[in-house]
């Protein structure tokens, strides 16, 4: 998984409440089991025509936001279903976070699970955040050891859990996350297979 500690980068501003997960990856585009390509499908029914052409108003379609690093948007950003695949879309495509008045509790989890990382500002400074990247492209740097937000003019703080933290920090998903215990699992299970030897029969350990 991907670390995050520092990141900059170009804003997008998506001024819309309640985007769902199947807005973010409509349910035609699940079949896959690898994250790898999922970009092309992000905001599918937003960012294209009937035709299949780019929608030239959609914001990440418009040439100073194609490489946006972050996206900023309004409430309950990532409600509806409970698929991965979203946050999977946003980092194939290259969104580094999130920032929202908002988010579904289970889209949240999820971002920390795939290394994006999920900033939740109150009402006021998200509108100020939306308002300025709608005039203009907004250069942001997100330092999240610093849990700071700064655009060189002004600089915002959010709070996150200490143990969602260190996740992003150390760039550790819940397969890394036990590993770390590796040492203390295969001492378990020496002890284990001594005690039920018949469980393990074929088995080096």
């Amino acid at each position: 998984m991907k670390v995050f500690t520092r990141e900059s980068g170009v804003a997008a501003p998506l001024a819309r409440d309640h985007i769902d997960t199947d807005a973010i990856i409509a349910k035609q585009h699940l079949k896959v089991i690898t994250k790898s390509g999922l970009g092309r499908y992000l905001f599918s029914d937003w960012r294209y025509l009937e035709d299949e052409t780019p929608n030239a108003e959609f914001v990440l379609n418009q040439p100073c936001y194609q490489q946006a690093k972050f996206l900023i948007s309004g409430e309950n950003f990532g409600c509806g279903s409970s698929r991965e695949h979203a946050v999977w879309a946003l980092d194939d495509f290259g969104i580094r976070a999130v920032i929202a008045k908002s988010f579904g509790d289970i889209f949240y989890n999820n971002c920390f699970k795939n290394g994006v990382l999920p900033v939740q500002l109150p009402v006021a400074a998200v509108d100020e955040l939306l308002a300025r990247a709608s005039k203009e492209p907004l250069m942001l740097t997100i330092d999240l050891q610093a849990q700071t937000i700064d655009s060189k003019e002004q600089v915002w703080t959010f709070l996150i859990d200490k143990a969602l933290k260190k996740i992003l920090l150390e760039g550790l998903d819940a397969i890394g996350q036990t590993l770390q215990h590796q040492q203390a699992i295969q001492a378990f299970e020496r002890v284990y297979a001594q005690k039920f030897p018949w469980l393990f029969k074929g088995e080096k350990l």
